[in-house]
């Protein structure tokens, strides 16, 4: 089975929300949710509504040259959800302060080291923005910690010497980003999606594509019949899932793209 890019994003938004450790937190608990695409897809599981893209988005990579543009109407908090009732009046910062053993913070990454486990964020502000006020609390207070990231984040070196390579003080001629390391995070891509869906094995054989392929994952899946019939409706429901950033704004010169 091949998924795109938005596709794995559904696909593990839709394992986070059945994951144990989540029904017990929107149980008994709390749930924060911190903004990204990923994690956008995962506040639509768990809300059960619609999110305008862009809207529950910080830090955003676009292509040099050429792209879509996100620029939604509206903005949105983080998500703040207590015995499993959404707190619109609990900022981050204080939703934080009341964080306690087994609950739950929901963190995208933009890093993965597949094979050792480990992923890491970028960080551009001096702070390390979200990242940098989270973290404390979840060790501090060991909160679960579960990183939705799709496997087009791998990267080919691992985020431990990415990390201190980028924290060397070189004189750099654009903008370095820095990289926060998740080492107590559970990390949950399109492979453990499925597991955790249809109780399957699954690893990963291919990637890549083109006309709107680009960056899929091809994913190869054994197990009983029953079992990998149920992980092949799973990927029936979730083929289609449009573009994170769909066609908008364009240069004038960029001509339209055919339809998936």
């Amino acid at each position: 089975m091949v998924f795109t890019v938005s596709e794995g994003k559904r696909l593990i938004a839709r394992a986070v929300a059945q994951m144990p450790a989540v029904k017990r937190a929107l149980k008994d608990g709390m749930v924060i949710i911190c903004k990204g695409t990923t994690t956008t897809y995962v506040a639509e599981e768990i809300l059960g509504t619609k999110i305008e893209h862009g809207a529950f988005v910080l830090g955003r990579t676009y292509p040099q040259e050429g792209g879509y543009k996100l620029e939604p109407k509206t903005t949105m908090p983080e998500v703040v959800l207590v015995n499993g009732q959404l707190q619109t009046d609990l900022t981050l910062e204080e939703a934080l302060k009341k964080l306690k053993r087994g609950d739950v913070v929901i963190k995208g990454a933009n890093a993965l080291y597949y094979e050792k486990k480990l992923a890491a964020g970028i960080v551009g502000a001096p702070d390390a923005g979200t990242t940098g006020k989270i973290m404390p609390y979840v060790t501090g207070r060991k909160a679960h910690l579960i990183v939705p990231v799709g496997l087009e984040k791998q990267v080919a070196h691992n985020p431990i010497e990415i990390s201190k390579q980028l924290q060397k003080p070189m004189e750099s001629l654009n903008w370095v980003p820095h990289l926060f390391l998740f080492t107590a995070g559970e990390i949950v891509t399109e492979i453990e999606a499925l597991q955790i869906l249809a109780n399957v094995k699954i690893f990963q054989a291919a990637a890549g594509g083109i006309g709107g392929g680009e960056g899929s994952g091809r994913l190869i899946c054994r197990g009983p019949r029953k079992e990998v019939q149920q992980a092949l409706d799973i990927a029936e429901q979730i083929y289609g899932e449009p573009p994170f950033a769909e066609p908008g704004q364009r240069p004038e010169n960029e001509q339209k793209q055919p339809k998936r």
